[in-house]
């Protein structure tokens, strides 16, 4: 016991490795010699051999110490480790056919070292020296981890990142795994053998994770597509498999993989789409060089935005916001990454005009995005008269300002729930639709509207949510059984915002596609299953009921809009009713003087005479319908 701890608990003495290193290449001279001359060493030969032993070993001494292949750590050999191996045997055997050359046309017409024996040794100490740390890497491996005590893993994909792969997993002892095989979808590469382990077709998972103790598959190519992964991931989680990402070949240490950096499969990379193929070259011709005013910039969507727009030059980026703190990292971001954008930070209220004309005055924006909104439907319910004062008289501010000061365009960013509204919120949002809409009609700024439904990871989304009532040992709380949700990523929204943005002339509200709807407790249950965790028994789902205002089913149109195609597939026009902005201007005025009355009940039927189709649904204000 002694003896193997001296040999695998501790690293081996370098001069200890230097001295075996010599050993070898001892005896493999030795050994080519016999091999030479059958095993039988004429006289004539063993005169030459203390000039040549003397040679062979001080070269091979002074290239190992020079190149220092000692110093290498024997029991977590690598590939790189090798190829710095046969480099410096190859080099020294270069020079031993130099020592025979110089000896032969200066000296004495003679080959000291038979170039025989040069192919021989070299060819042998080559063997030995890489094949002994290999050996003793495996038999460190098996001792400090048996077979019988590693875990299964399964590689999906068989290129260089899943060889890479496998290596890290050989070279980590302490994960304690085993490569049971290789996935792959190249029929050139199934049933072949890659270091050791059998690549097959994904039609054999099934047959594998039933027939073998899987605990994870590892998916390590790059750019799997988002309906690939979630097969992969259905079949894994019915066999209770974990599934673990390969980060990009760009988050690497140092261009190593690490065990430490191979990390579950989050939810939001299961709801994601094939990329969005934008039109850069009309993107870049219209942001390119302009002033960009982004509202609510340190949130969700926001953010986004800046870090969309900013790849764009623009000659200068105005960061609204209100939040000091989040404006304050968004700020460092900035800093960080971005030291050659020229970039403003504005704390403020899109309420108060006053702070707001102060920002158009001095800073003189070209292009607005607004992003800023109170977005939360069970706190708008409670507070109607704050949602009017920020969604409603916040985007009027900016709105009016923005024709005065004769803006190019502007973008506001609007929701699904301002669609046949059931609530406050989505209420407040359509009420500012109409507004900029009717404003357009009369002014040289175009005004332009983006809808879309929840997005993935954003301030107060439920997949956070689910995601601390997971780690929290649950419950999780689900409103309703049957209710069911759009899903898009941040990035892949505001991406679409610019797009929308780009392409827009004034007065179109341009709806996104969406995909398909997903069921939240299907949602919620396919996280825990990601989380390692069986339902009904680590954790369990509780059942809430509907929230003041919330639906059971989100739209993206009302039953009297229909839509045209644009020439992006993912992003449609809505054909909406038009209004007259002298008489919307009034009933929109009239709606924010109520504030100051602080009456809930008159400032939501103020709101359904302004919006119709409002129907308030599981909310106290239903007796106003």
């Amino acid at each position: 016991m002694k003896t193997l701890d001296f040999l695998f608990q501790r690293n081996m003495p370098r001069w200890v490795i230097f001295f075996i290193d010599i050993t070898i290449c001892l005896f493999s001279l030795i050994l080519a010699y016999l091999v030479r001359f059958n095993f039988s060493i004429p006289p004539i030969a063993i005169v030459d051999f203390p000039f040549v032993f003397s040679v062979v070993l001080g070269i091979r001494a002074l290239s190992f110490f020079f190149s220092k292949t000692y110093q290498g750590i024997v029991k977590y050999t690598s590939s790189k480790d090798a190829q710095r191996i046969f480099i410096v045997l190859t080099i020294g055997s270069v020079l031993f056919v130099i020592v025979n050359l110089v000896s032969y046309y200066f000296v004495n017409e003679k080959f000291p070292i038979p170039f025989s024996i040069i192919i021989i040794d070299y060819m042998a100490s080559t063997f030995l020296m890489i094949s002994l740390r290999v050996m003793f890497k495996a038999l460190y491996q098996e001792l400090t981890n048996p077979n019988k005590e590693k875990r299964s893993v399964i590689i999906f994909g068989a290129g260089e990142s899943g060889i890479i792969t496998k290596r890290t997993l050989d070279r980590d002892a302490g994960t304690k795994y085993k490569v049971l095989g290789f996935i792959d979808d190249d029929k050139k590469k199934q049933g072949k053998k890659l270091e050791g382990a059998t690549i097959y077709g994904i039609e054999k998972l099934n047959e594998l994770l039933k027939s073998h103790d899987v605990s994870n598959m590892i998916i390590s190519i790059q750019n799997l597509s988002p309906s690939k992964k979630q097969q992969i991931v259905d079949i894994c989680l019915n066999y209770n498999t974990k599934i673990l990402n390969v980060p990009p070949v760009s988050n690497w240490i140092n261009g190593e993989l690490s065990f430490k950096q191979i990390k579950k499969v989050q939810i939001e990379e299961l709801l994601e789409r094939d990329a969005i193929q934008l039109d850069k070259d009309n993107i870049k011709n219209q942001f390119t060089n302009k002033t960009i005013l982004i509202t609510g910039a340190a949130g969700s969507i926001g953010s986004e935005i800046v870090r969309q727009v900013i790849k764009f030059n623009p000659k200068k980026i105005i960061l609204l916001d209100q939040a000091e703190s989040p404006l304050y990292e968004m700020e460092m971001e900035l800093f960080d990454k971005y030291k050659e954008q020229q970039y403003e930070i504005v704390m403020g209220d899109i309420r108060n005009k006053e702070r707001m004309e102060n920002v158009f005055k001095t800073l003189n924006p070209e292009i607005i995005f607004h992003a800023a909104a109170y977005k939360h439907v069970p706190m708008m319910e409670n507070n109607p008269s704050e949602s009017i004062l920020t969604n409603v008289l916040g985007t009027k501010n900016l709105a009016d300002l923005s024709v005065q000061y004769k803006v190019e365009k502007f973008v506001m960013v609007s929701t699904d729930k301002a669609v046949n509204p059931t609530n406050v919120m989505g209420s407040s949002k359509r009420i500012a639709e109409i507004y900029t809409q009717s404003l357009g009609k009369k002014s040289s700024t175009k005004f332009i509207t983006t809808r879309f439904g929840n997005v993935l990871g954003s301030n107060g989304s439920v997949i956070p949510r689910f995601r601390q009532q997971i780690e929290n040992g649950g419950p999780i709380t689900i409103t309703h059984p049957e209710i069911t949700r759009f899903f898009m990523t941040i990035p892949e929204a505001c991406q679409l915002v610019l797009e929308a943005g780009a392409m827009g002339n004034g007065g179109e509200i341009f709806i996104f596609d969406m995909g398909e709807s997903v069921k939240i407790v299907d949602l919620a249950k396919k996280m825990v299953k990601l989380s390692g965790l069986t339902l009904n028994k680590d954790i369990r789902i509780v059942y809430t009921g509907l929230r003041p205002g919330e639906k059971l089913y989100e739209e993206l149109l009302t039953t009297e809009e229909n839509t045209i195609p644009t020439h992006h597939k993912q992003i449609l026009i809505a054909k909406v009713k038009e209004y007259d902005f002298d008489s919307t201007s009034k009933s929109i005025s009239d709606l924010i003087q109520l504030f100051d009355k602080q009456d809930n009940n008159a400032i939501v039927k103020k709101m359904k005479e302004l919006v119709p189709e409002y129907k308030s649904n599981n909310s106290v204000y239903e007796k106003l319908d």
